[in-house]
């Protein structure tokens, strides 16, 4: 059997990559998630399909809007307010209160500068960090990684943490990280109980290797199962009064929740959510949309409430390839736009306002006369809260070539 760095898992429904072979590995471990208490961590979410940031943060103070859309605007009776201008669809009404806590912050006319109308380009250019440049090998939030990849933390196996079955572009590279599909299905008894057990059939896949540094990398891998089961995932309870919308984000957040709270030592977690690719009836404050909104707002919020004092020292940020078109299409749906709407949560952020130059709806203001003009790159963005979060004090290993323009102050 070939031997690579990476190790697939199928019955654990687990993909560790690029664990290296380093010793007394539990021993540093259980000194990571000790020294976690007062962690600071990044959590980043994408939305997958194109969302439609127009109708997610409503520029209702903007009459071209209602103009553009006369069949799915939200109308203003239903928009929920955010500072006269400004205000959130119906279906994340669940944010509202973390907006008044000044915990959430919105940047409007956001995302990537490349003009792809590609999803898989966009989603590809925003996970590498390098919109435009397809060569790019691995992604920003593993660049990140390996930028602050000093002391214990760093060897903490559960230090990079992806909710899905395999690890996504956004953490490839030379920093460990993991990605699970299931934190109850990693674990080291398959449930048919005829089954061999995965930790025997693990060691010995492993066995024969002479190479000393697979030989450590299974072996850490294996060592890292045994360390989630410990925490007894199976047992897990969300705070007091908590309940997860149902579906696969939710699990997500939840488990993501679940894998902070168990002092596992991390310190970045990805998920995404798909289904924002609304060509055909979308809907206003009702339908296709405002369905998806409900469980995604209701999803952030209870993972905030759930995280409790653990939220102070948390920031989350969502992401999406592309915006869509301004003009609503024949079909009472939009297609494949521009920039978009990107949302920051979290204890240290600079809540209650919207962020970013707000370019306009009107025909001359519109980018190529059909979509929302960009205004702040999502490099920008990012930049302040993974250098906050994380600690890294230079940015050029993270977004090689980027001028950032400065900090947008989302953060305090």
């Amino acid at each position: 059997m070939a031997i690579t760095r990476r190790i697939f898992m199928k019955s654990g429904a687990m993909t560790v990559v690029g664990m290296a072979a380093v010793p007394g590995f539990l021993t540093r471990a259980a000194m990571a998630a000790e020294s976690g208490q007062g962690q600071k961590r990044l959590v980043v979410i994408f939305q997958r399909g194109a969302a439609d940031g127009l109708n997610i943060v409503v520029p209702h103070g903007e009459a071209a809007y209602y103009a553009m859309r006369p069949t799915i605007g939200i109308p203003k009776k239903d928009v929920i307010d955010l500072d006269g201008f400004f205000g959130l669809h119906p279906g994340m009404s669940a944010l509202k209160p973390l907006w008044d806590a000044k915990h959430l912050a919105v940047v409007h006319a956001a995302g990537s500068p490349d003009p792809t109308r590609s999803h898989f380009d966009a989603q590809d250019f925003m996970e590498s960090g390098t919109p435009g440049l397809k060569s790019t090998q691995d992604g920003w939030l593993n660049r990140a990684l390996a930028a602050t990849s000093t002391g214990n933390a760093a060897s903490a196996p559960f230090r990079a943490v992806a909710l899905g079955t395999a690890l996504p572009r956004i953490l490839s590279g030379s920093a460990p990280a993991l990605a699970m599909g299931s934190v109850n299905d990693f674990g080291v008894a398959p449930r048919n109980p005829q089954a061999q057990p995965l930790a025997n059939t693990f060691e010995s896949m492993y066995a024969g290797s002479v190479d000393a540094v697979l030989h450590g990398t299974a072996q850490e891998t294996f060592e890292a199962v045994k360390m989630l089961k410990a925490a007894n995932p199976g047992g897990y309870r969300p705070a007091a009064g908590v309940v997860y919308p149902k579906g696969r984000f939710g699990d997500a957040l939840k488990q993501t929740a679940q894998l902070v709270k168990a002092n596992l030592g991390v310190q970045v977690a990805f998920t995404d959510v798909g289904g924002w690719d609304h060509h055909v009836n979308e809907g206003a404050s009702e339908g296709q949309l405002a369905n998806l909104l409900k469980e995604f707002s209701g999803s952030l919020a209870a993972f905030w409430l759930d995280m409790g004092a653990l939220a102070e020292e948390t920031v989350v940020v969502t992401m999406s390839e592309f915006g869509r078109t301004a003009r609503e299409n024949g079909t009472r749906g939009t297609d494949h736009g521009h920039a978009n709407v990107m949302l920051v949560m979290g204890g240290g952020v600079r809540g209650g306002k919207v962020y970013g130059r707000w370019p306009g709806l009107g025909v001359e203001q519109l980018y190529e006369e059909r979509d929302l003009a960009l205004t702040t790159d999502f490099r920008q963005v990012i930049a302040e809260a993974a250098g906050r979060q994380l600690g890294i004090g230079r940015m050029e290993m993270v977004f090689p070539g980027f001028r950032n323009p400065g900090s947008l102050h989302l953060l305090g």
